[in-house]
């Protein structure tokens, strides 16, 4: 068994898609319409093109808003990402106008960031350090 897909609810999917790819740094896998306005929009990443599916997945269902309005007002990211250098990646999505609701910090052998997607949703990127020899 592997995770082959997962999802974050957001508000408005082409808006979605342009942040996931031309900001984050995604690439689109799938996009289908579905009717009504609605897409089977996935990413993924550009390292592991064949690897796990993000769905940016349209946020109708009565449930999301309360849902993501309670995660956000305890500042608990809906995701998290892993990158190579959290510093790094924090430095260049600044520079981009990426609003981050925490700054790099290290918490053991992790470093995270936590960045508001512009669609609804608070996304962490995280870095573990290597273990020791």
């Amino acid at each position: 068994m592997r995770i082959n897909m997962t999802s974050v609810f957001v508000d408005d999917q082409e808006k979605a898609h342009r942040f996931y790819t031309d900001v984050l740094g995604f690439r689109t896998k799938h996009d289908v319409d579905m009717g009504g306005g609605a897409r089977w929009l996935t990413v993924v990443s550009p390292e592991n093109p064949g690897g796990t599916e993000l769905l940016l997945e349209p946020a109708g269902h009565p449930a999301v808003k309360p849902y993501r309005d309670a995660l956000i007002a305890d500042g608990i990211p809906l995701a998290q990402f892993a990158v190579d250098d959290v510093h790094a990646e924090y430095e260049r999505l600044t520079a981009l106008g990426v609003e981050f609701t925490q700054a790099p910090i290290e918490m053991g052998p992790v470093t995270t960031a936590v960045l508001d997607d512009t669609c609804g949703n608070l996304i962490q990127i995280a870095t573990e350090a290597p273990a020791p020899a």
